[in-house]
């Protein structure tokens, strides 16, 4: 390769922007390293570790000596075999097993359906606000981003309209429910993204990573509406397995086949601990139900507590656990929702994420604040909040 090419992808690489609800957290670290409480709002981590079920299911397996060495590539079979299952059930779709990938977290998968589904220099959409990873992801990948900003006339949700207006696209990310914003696509939205799509010949990649976690009935999954799409789906939000990295891809027929030999090539398998565990975790509906029951809980008491901070212009929750607010004059007095964040993190002890990492052009008007946490720590970081406003 020659010298001229490596250093234009050495500073494509270094010119990456950081995720900055990580950086939140490294910092937050720092402060509690000083001493000081930190009441954590800014990661999407449960409170709760992996269920019972899937515990158990790993120490049996150790017990039994069982090497846990590599699976084949896409997966162990019992486990691709109880997502079809998942999907038969939860919303009558019949998947087949080839069409199921393991992967070692939604991050993974995001990255083998990008390296499989885009050349360089094609252009995805990505909604702002949105998850950045997407849009860091593809940058790394040298595929263009293209921002396409959906508002709270569409209530935080993409429209045919809003799509056309980004220009000829090669891709476009979706997320039902959405991070930041906890938007989930109705029936029917979903099925108007899944025609523009197929009409103006744009692969589409839906993230459904925090199905399960919804506050108003069950989120629709895009392969209700199609079979072309690529969907990306993890054990951590639901399943509360954010730390043993593991997900799933269900896959169009014209991808799988180069999806399946990047996975040999860059990643050889998804952990077989986790794979273990990720098993069991299908059959512990009841204890993961509840740890809805409590995010539920948790959004009526973010948003009642943000509200006597004089913070109410949020966008409506519906899924995840996530409240995203408008926060323009507190973050006008600051310097932006950047500024903000350090601020209330240095005076208060308060950890959220600004705005500037889910939407470039506005961000620096908003924050983001989890309620995957503590009621305790809710509650506490919500009062600090207040008597800091007054």
């Amino acid at each position: 390769m020659p010298a001229s090419s490596m250093l234009r992808q050495a500073l494509r690489a270094a010119d990456v922007p950081p995720f900055h609800a990580m950086a939140m957290a490294r910092r937050a670290g720092e402060v509690e390293a000083r001493g000081q409480r930190v009441f954590h709002l800014e990661v999407g981590q449960p409170a709760t570790g992996a269920p019972a079920a899937a515990r158990a299911a790993v120490v049996a397996a150790m017990e039994r000596a069982d090497p846990l060495g590599y699976t084949n590539a896409p997966g162990s079979m019992a486990l691709r075999r109880r997502i079809c299952r998942h999907y038969a059930e939860a919303y009558g779709v019949e998947v087949a097993t080839d069409d199921v990938i393991v992967v070692a977290g939604a991050s993974a998968g995001f990255t083998l359906a990008f390296l499989a589904a885009f050349d360089a220099g094609d252009r995805v959409g990505v909604l702002e606000p949105g998850y950045p990873c997407y849009r860091n992801a593809l940058l790394a990948l040298d595929v263009e981003p293209v921002a396409i900003p959906v508002g709270p006339d569409t209530r935080w949700a993409p429209t045919p309209e809003l799509l056309a207006a980004a220009g000829e696209l090669d891709g476009l990310v979706i997320a039902s429910p959405s991070n930041p914003t906890g938007t989930v696509l109705s029936a029917e939205r979903m099925a108007a993204v899944v025609q523009w799509c197929a009409t103006n010949n744009v692969q589409l990649i839906a993230d459904e990573i925090y199905h399960g976690i919804t506050y108003a009935g069950p989120a629709t999954t895009v392969l209700a509406a199609t079979r072309d799409a690529v969907l990306v789906n993890s054990f951590s939000k639901y399943f509360s397995m954010t730390g043993w990295r593991l997900g799933w891809m269900v896959l169009p027929q014209h991808l799988r086949d180069a999806v399946e030999r990047l996975q040999q090539n860059i990643y050889i398998c998804a952990p077989h601990v986790s794979q273990v565990a990720g098993l069991a975790a299908f059959d512990a509906t009841a204890e993961l139900d509840g740890h809805v029951q409590r995010y539920a809980s948790n959004r009526q008491l973010l948003t009642a507590g943000l509200a006597a901070a004089g913070i109410t212009q949020v966008a409506a929750a519906d899924g995840a656990f996530y409240v995203y607010a408008d926060v323009t004059e507190l973050a006008t007095e600051a310097g932006d929702s950047m500024a903000l964040c350090y601020q209330w993190l240095d005076e208060l002890g308060v950890a959220a994420t600004p705005g500037l990492d889910f939407d470039l052009a506005r961000g620096h008007r908003f924050v983001r604040f989890s309620y995957a946490g503590a009621a305790a720590d809710i509650a506490e970081a919500c009062d600090r909040l207040a008597q800091w406003v007054r």
